[in-house]
């Protein structure tokens, strides 16, 4: 469940709600995301069918870089106790590939900065430092 993922961790326990039936903002997210061309969410599944990772990659249009596109990853999760079997990887290089393809000039993420161990992941995958990330939270 991809929404167990996002709450797998102290950051997402305090965002996320995990019910049964999960709350409907969940289920109009999905379809939001299901209606929007700029947005994939890319869902990795077992040879079970059950969940053990997801991204979502949206291609950003923009007129910097002399008006090139550019692609944004987020929610990039793996099922904690699948971690470090390439999974992650996988799904990143996969994204990083996607946005090549759609004319992207760049991928940018953004992790936070207690989130150490995804820093040094996405650092081994080619990704570096560029930018002060920062957030208004309503």
């Amino acid at each position: 469940m991809i929404v167990g993922m996002l709450a797998d961790d102290p950051l997402g326990r305090t965002r996320e709600r995990i019910e049964d039936p999960l709350p409907d903002s969940y289920y109009r997210a999905f379809e939001r995301v299901e209606r929007d061309e700029n947005l994939q969410l890319v869902v990795a599944v077992d040879a079970d069918g059950a969940v053990v990772g997801c991204l979502q990659l949206a291609v950003l249009s923009g007129v910097s870089s002399q008006g090139a596109p550019r692609g944004l990853l987020e929610d990039v999760r793996v099922a904690t106790h699948l971690r470090s079997r390439g999974i992650g990887e996988a799904l990143v290089n996969w994204a990083v590939a996607e946005a090549r393809a759609k004319g992207c000039h760049l991928v940018e993420l953004l992790t936070h900065h207690t989130r150490a161990d995804a820093q040094r992941f996405y650092e081994r995958l080619g990704f570096a430092r560029s930018h002060v990330g920062m957030t208004i939270r309503f």
